[in-house]
């Protein structure tokens, strides 16, 4: 996933300071947009799109933003992925996302995932939070988790 002048081999490491119980604010944030077959939730091709989609970034000559991508679980069968750049991206489906959003990182591992959604609702209702829409973001692949040591995802909601 990483371009040829980075100096990782597949994901950057992750700095969860900025991204943990934070309020983020976007106005057309740009995002490229693709769709990842699950089952039962799990990622299938989750790697082969990536890869497409950095073809078109590469070939766009553009960046990934903070190599950010936020996963939207839209059933057992899906999951639409939005991968944030700087500029739009010619042969993908271009998306802006605007609004306030509640960010919390967890660490540890997938299993985990339910009781991290559990307690970044219960976070949320307490200061006050409504969820509209909630996007989760694996910040590296579990080959760079093991390699790093740790396994950040962040929950990112969009709140009222």
């Amino acid at each position: 996933m990483a371009s040829s002048e980075e100096n990782f081999s597949c994901c950057p490491p992750f700095d969860p300071n900025p991204w943990d119980d934070q309020i983020i604010e976007w106005q057309n944030k740009r995002f490229i947009k693709d769709k990842v077959c699950t089952l039962f939730y799990m990622p299938l091709n989750f790697g082969k799109v990536i890869k497409r989609l950095d073809q078109k970034v590469t070939a766009a000559g553009a960046v990934m933003a903070d190599w950010l991508c936020l996963s939207d679980h839209t059933s057992k069968w899906n999951m639409d992925i939005y991968l944030a750049v700087d500029r739009e991206v010619a042969d993908a489906e271009n998306v802006t996302l605007s609004g306030k959003f509640f960010s919390k990182v967890y660490e540890g591992p997938f299993k985990d995932t339910d009781k991290w959604c559990k307690d970044f609702e219960s976070c949320a209702s307490v200061k006050g939070y409504n969820i509209k829409k909630w996007y989760m973001w694996y910040t590296t692949c579990p080959k760079c988790a093991k390699k790093y040591g740790k396994n950040y995802v962040v929950i990112v909601g969009k709140i009222e």
